[in-house]
């Protein structure tokens, strides 16, 4: 192999090695993307459960025998 067939592998070698880094940058960053909105979206339903689960403290019921129930029957 000569040195002028070996500069020519060398330059395709990196050619498609540049075009797979492009490639897998492409891939990264828009699965970084996709990371960053499902963070969101996760941070959002936190807050939303935590206004649900305040709103259910405040509204819980008071642990009261039913009207039916009468413990002298028993």
């Amino acid at each position: 192999m000569t040195s002028e067939e070996q500069i020519a592998r060398l330059e395709e070698l990196a050619y498609f090695q540049e075009t797979l880094l492009t490639k897998l940058n492409e891939a990264l960053t828009g699965q970084q993307k996709q990371l960053d909105l499902l963070e969101k979206r996760l941070n959002r339903m936190e807050e939303h459960l935590q206004e649900l689960l305040d709103a259910s403290d405040q509204q819980a019921p008071v642990n009261t025998l039913p009207p039916h129930y009468m413990p002298e029957r028993y």
